[in-house]
């Protein structure tokens, strides 16, 4: 099978490019919902999550609408439905009445612990403190940084955000914003945190997370979505989403260290359990489900 690959683009023109009509193939896998008007050969979706269902307040109202709209028509299309969740699946079914195959994400190839010396190196150049929480992501309502915020400063912890935003006007107060950072240097910032936080309000997967955990940080996330099911054991999972119970959570990892020592041990070895080999099998399973011999 020869792979036929589109151009990288967003918004806009990734729906246009999405949408022109292909011919000519035997099996179109469209890896971010969109659907092309046409198509000759078998139609595959893959679905990351629901949030503009499941959380519209967390997106303009007229982005919710269009990408409402594309999820609604590939739901309706595609001959298969992919989920990269169990939580993910469940919601599709609710939502438009059809099983799908649940291919989980793996961490990527960069995300592993860092050497003593590379972390030494990061927390120079970031002249980061001794101490800290870290939450990398945009800083966004649905991401929720300004629990983390709060809980932070009844700890006397310095939190350190990392991603669009965090040096930005919507970062909290009193936080210490890197802006966007490198991929080759989260391993190190994972690590060298005494404690990673993700205080998401809704998840359809959670990568981040899980990619913390294999770069060996110590991690807490909210009891959300799809986190249970992708952290396992190997998160400490926050279950009510309040300054009280972030607090209390944020406390064991940073005063306690046998806790967090145990978390980082036991993050890597859940994280070492996804693979991209067992992503790649689980979507080969789905296209024989189409009906072809992969």
């Amino acid at each position: 099978m020869t792979p036929s690959v589109r151009p990288v683009a967003d918004g806009v023109r990734r729906m246009l490019y999405a949408k022109v009509p292909v011919r000519g193939v035997d099996l179109f896998h469209s890896l971010d919902v969109d659907l092309p008007v046409l198509c000759s050969g078998v139609t595959v979706s893959t679905f990351h999550d629901l949030a503009v269902f499941d959380t519209p307040w967390a997106f303009s109202r007229h982005r919710a609408a269009g990408e409402r709209a594309l999820l609604r028509d590939a739901m309706r299309r595609a001959d298969v439905l992919v989920a990269v969740s169990n939580f993910t699946a469940e919601r599709l079914l609710a939502l438009c009445g059809r099983e799908a195959v649940v291919t989980p994400l793996a961490p990527a190839v960069w995300a592993k612990p860092p050497a003593p010396e590379e972390m030494r190196d990061i927390r120079r150049a970031y002249r980061l403190p001794e101490r800290f929480v870290l939450q990398v992501g945009t800083v966004e309502p649905r991401k929720d940084v300004a629990l983390v915020a709060d809980a932070c400063r009844l700890l006397d912890i310095p939190l350190v955000l990392a991603g669009a935003g965090s040096t930005g006007p919507h970062a909290p107060a009193g936080s210490i914003g890197l802006g966007y950072v490198p991929t080759a240097h989260l391993p190190s910032l994972y690590a060298a945190a005494t404690a990673v936080a993700y205080a998401s309000r809704y998840e359809g997967f959670g990568l981040p997370p899980l990619e913390a955990m294999a770069c060996g940080g110590a991690v807490v996330t909210s009891a959300v979505g799809a986190l249970p099911d992708v952290v396992d054991d190997g998160a400490l999972l926050v279950t009510e989403h309040t300054v009280t119970s972030w607090t209390a959570a944020l406390r064991v990892v940073v005063h306690d260290r046998d806790t967090a020592e145990a978390l980082r041990t036991r993050g890597r070895e859940v994280a070492a359990t996804s693979t991209w080999t067992r992503t790649a099998e689980l979507t080969r399973e789905a296209y024989r489900t189409a009906g072809l011999r992969i």
